[in-house]
């Protein structure tokens, strides 16, 4: 089974991206901010991270970063609604550091699913 790891500081993000995955019938783990999925992934690696970009404590661009360092072939899809900053300054960047795919909040979830599942084939 795929497992999915979520990272998002927003409880009603989280919940609704888990209660999707879920009923496609991946695995879903989840993070409210990058130091707990950090320690999440370093634990029990994921198939695939979904990563919010703005939240506090570690965020997400330092979050992609470092688990490109931890492991170069994890799938990462970088989300943002963007705070102050138009988010697609931000996912431009999160690209940069190695996401492979990126989306603006608030999600299109079946282009996320598509997209989850040609990443994870």
């Amino acid at each position: 089974m795929t497992r999915i790891l979520v990272i998002d500081d927003e409880p009603q993000v989280r919940t609704m991206l888990r209660e999707i995955l879920e009923d496609e019938g991946y695995e879903v783990v989840v993070a409210v901010n990058g130091n707990e999925g950090l320690k999440l992934y370093r634990n029990e690696p994921t198939d695939l991270v979904i990563t919010d970009i703005i939240m506090p404590g570690k965020e997400g661009l330092e979050t992609i970063k470092e688990l490109r360092k931890i492991s170069p072939d994890v799938k990462i899809i970088a989300i943002s609604g963007g705070g102050r900053v138009v988010p697609k300054d931000y996912l431009q960047v999160a690209q940069a550091f190695g996401a492979q795919r990126v989306f603006n909040k608030p999600v299109e979830y079946n282009e996320l699913l598509s997209t989850i599942a040609e990443l994870v084939k």
